[in-house]
């Protein structure tokens, strides 16, 4: 039995808004593929004749020339070199910890692995990461040193190992995941990302990755750049998007409602339809499925720079939350889970503060009523 998140709510748009629900049930579902052009069919040919050794050595030389997201910076990040997201050669991570706040069947009974990396390449004005992805809290580590972390994680019951922000990090995790695997690394390995993917760079992650994770932010390229600094959003997201359903298919789950394999399409609704949500579930609808997993968000919070920006200064309505979750379930979607809207007016226990020792007030709570 999984046990139940604070702020989730199970199984929902379907029939009707559900109630909180204390229990969750594994769902089975049927999957279609959507059929690949030759094009890409022959992209896909060529990446499975590679081993992941080869695919590692190819990842690692794009970063003389970084490539590695939409930005295209072209610089020599081996050499020092600084593009779009600041980052350098080696990684560097801000925390990593079992993480209770996360969906489900990601956090389960006893955590998701969470791998919290520094830097990335969206700018987004309300980031509640802000501390790591824009301030750049965090510390230097090496691969190997990556590599143990993992493990770690593993050894201490973790169901998962989830990297947060790992877009700009693609190689130097590879690395790590193919020397953790050959010292014994077998959780499932979540990809939690923002959503801002080069298609052709997920391609050769097929096999590495077991559960894909990704925001679907907006369906506006204008309001992706106004908001996060970043050209052609929708684009590189949804091409994105339909590279990993058709390496992982709908999400999986164990017989605990743990899950194993697949994909689940986040989407946070924001004031004023900024976020463009009913045309990111068309698209999900007409091009990958209505059985795919996703995560309706209610947790959007005026942080960081929003309170520069009148239209993002405010938390979200019951009535835009409601629209999004009811338009969700006229067009079919039926696995899921939306959040706990009321629970979230008051003090939001999921705001990091990545300069804290326990990166979540959700940790403090529990000692204290430890201690009661």
């Amino acid at each position: 039995m999984v046990k139940r998140n604070s702020i989730y709510i199970q199984g929902i748009i379907h029939g009707r808004i559900v109630k909180i629900l204390k229990k969750h049930n594994t769902i089975k579902f049927r999957i279609t593929l959507q059929n690949l052009n030759f094009k890409k069919q022959k992209w896909l040919q060529k990446m499975k004749k590679l081993g992941f050794e080869e695919i590692e050595e190819i990842l690692d030389r794009i970063l003389q020339k970084c490539v590695i997201c939409p930005h295209k910076c072209r610089v020599n990040r081996k050499e020092g070199e600084k593009g779009f997201c600041k980052a350098g050669y080696k990684p560097v991570i801000s925390s990593a910890m079992p993480h209770h706040g996360e969906e489900p069947p990601i956090s389960g009974s006893r955590g998701s692995g969470t791998i919290f990396f520094t830097y990335c390449n969206m700018k987004c004005v309300y980031c509640q990461n802000y501390q790591i992805s824009q301030e750049y809290e965090g510390e230097e580590t090496s691969i190997f040193s990556l590599a143990d972390i993992m493990l770690r994680l593993q050894s201490i019951g973790c169901h998962n190992i989830n990297l947060v922000s790992p877009t700009i990090w693609i190689p130097q995790i590879v690395k790590a995941l193919l020397i953790a695997r050959k010292r014994g690394l077998s959780v499932p390995i979540v990809y939690n990302t923002g959503g801002y993917d080069s298609p052709q760079i997920i391609k050769m992650l097929d096999g590495l990755i077991d559960i894909y994770m990704p925001d679907a932010r907006y369906s506006s390229n204008i309001m992706a750049e106004k908001y996060s600094m970043v050209k052609d959003y929708v684009k590189y997201n949804r091409e994105s998007l339909k590279e990993m359903y058709r390496q992982v298919e709908g999400l999986k789950l164990d017989e605990n409602g743990v899950a194993k394999k697949g994909l689940l399409i986040r989407l946070l609704v924001m004031p004023d339809n900024i976020s463009g949500t009913k045309e990111t579930l068309n698209f999900i609808k007409n091009e990958l499925s209505t059985d795919v997993y996703l995560s309706i968000m209610a947790q959007y919070y005026p942080i960081y720079k929003a309170k520069n920006y009148p239209e993002l200064n405010r938390r979200l309505k019951v009535q835009e939350y409601l629209e999004i979750v009811n338009y969700a379930e006229k067009l079919g979607f039926s696995y899921g889970w939306t959040q706990d809207y009321i629970g979230l007016n008051s003090e939001d226990l999921f705001i990091p503060d990545f300069r804290k020792r326990k990166v979540f007030k959700y940790y403090e709570d529990k000692s204290k009523a430890d201690m009661d």
